[in-house]
């Protein structure tokens, strides 16, 4: 688009003095701000002959205004028109359902005397990364879907991203800390609380906020040093790093080399660890010489299998709907990425409250207050 001088021989104005218009012999060479290359996409401009057909008159070029921005506002993609309307209420029941259903369990193991034990306090843990999920998205998903409010600013993208990552990593290293827990309970019963004291379990939980804010902290820093200018339009109804990352017209290959290393240091390293310690509890089970026990120790394990499966299946299947995904339908990835963050909060109070009889007992309770004998029967 260009724009000719409202008279010959001035051509000097206030938009010159902006940065809006520019000569050609101006925008020859020009870099854009905040980048050390060229632009990949060439800047689409079109010339009007001079006003009043002087041939020596320059011709001026409006410069697009959403180029080269280091703070840009994105705009999140909901669900088609065609599903917007039935799948709006079916999210808004799972966020509630997933709420009240880790607040719940929470609270019986914060309140419960019977409950004030080790083995106890790692499926608190878990369901306080859960709530904490869960908020993290809950604004941007649910503002979306009722309010079809979808910009989102630049700073407010990040610390969305950093607090949903941290909250996935936290995790996955609290189901390596579950892991080690059957582990010690199945294979040495007898020293299981020596080992597993209340201060252990304080340091694990130390480590596992420690670990995944030194992991997260480097990404969303170098993620500040991008220059965004082509379509600032994200495929998630919240924002996840490789979607923001798509979008710079940056060199991001250091980005994507962290992302891949945070990626593979927590989640990845966390399920060989669960892996490596599911074979040493096989080992120690089948070496117990009474059927009936060694069901009764494998049945200890089936919560947190399940946990570890609700966890890892949508991650692996959101990671391959963003890396071989390209031709899929616009929707696909949207749905994989709410399935991701809903599934593990809303399955994990139903899978512990069921087969955990103590925190089963508790919860009944605590919900048809029928006293202490609820738990003793």
């Amino acid at each position: 688009m260009a724009l000719r001088p409202p008279w010959p021989g001035k051509a000097t104005g206030s938009a010159e003095s902006q940065g809006l218009l520019l000569s050609p012999t101006q925008l020859k060479g020009r870099r854009p701000l905040g980048s050390g290359r060229l632009q990949s996409r060439p800047l689409e401009t079109e010339a009007v002959k001079p006003w009043g057909g002087l041939e020596n008159s320059p011709t001026w070029t409006i410069l697009p205004l959403f180029h080269n921005s280091t703070s840009p506002t994105f705009l999140l993609t909901g669900v088609p028109g065609w599903a917007h309307s039935w799948i709006s209420n079916p999210f808004c029941c799972l966020y509630l359902t997933a709420l009240s259903g880790n607040s719940l369990i929470l609270f019986v193991v914060l309140t419960e005397p019977t409950l004030q034990e080790p083995m106890y306090y790692f499926p608190s843990m878990l369901s306080t990364t859960d709530i904490s999920l869960c908020i993290s998205a809950v604004v941007t998903v649910l503002g979306i879907l009722w309010l079809n409010a979808k910009e989102i600013n630049f700073n407010a993208c990040l610390s969305q991203m950093f607090f949903i990552r941290l909250f996935t990593f936290m995790e996955s290293s609290v189901l390596l800390a579950m892991a080690f827990d059957r582990y010690v309970a199945i294979s040495n019963p007898l020293r299981y609380a020596a080992i597993l004291t209340h201060a252990r379990i304080a340091q694990i939980g130390l480590a596992v906020i420690t670990r995944a804010t030194v992991i997260l902290t480097p990404l969303v820093l170098l993620l500040k040093h991008l220059t965004f200018c082509h379509s600032h339009v994200l495929h998630h109804s919240y924002c996840f790093h490789p979607d923001v990352m798509k979008l710079s017209c940056s060199d991001t290959k250091i980005n994507s080399a962290f992302g891949l290393t945070a990626i593979i240091s927590t989640a990845g390293v966390d399920s060989i660890f669960i892996l490596l310690s599911y074979v040493l509890i096989i080992c120690s089970v089948l070496s117990i010489a009474s059927p009936r026990e060694r069901k009764k120790a494998f049945g200890t394990c089936i919560s947190h299998i399940t946990a570890v499966a609700i966890f890892y299946i949508p991650l692996i299947s959101l990671s391959f709907v963003h890396r071989f995904g390209k031709h899929t339908p616009p929707f696909v990835p949207t749905l994989t990425a709410n399935v991701y963050l809903l599934i593990p909060p809303v399955m994990n109070p139903i899978i512990y409250s069921v087969k955990t009889k103590q925190i089963q007992k508790a919860i009944l309770r605590l919900v048809y207050c029928k006293g202490p004998h609820v738990l003793q029967s």
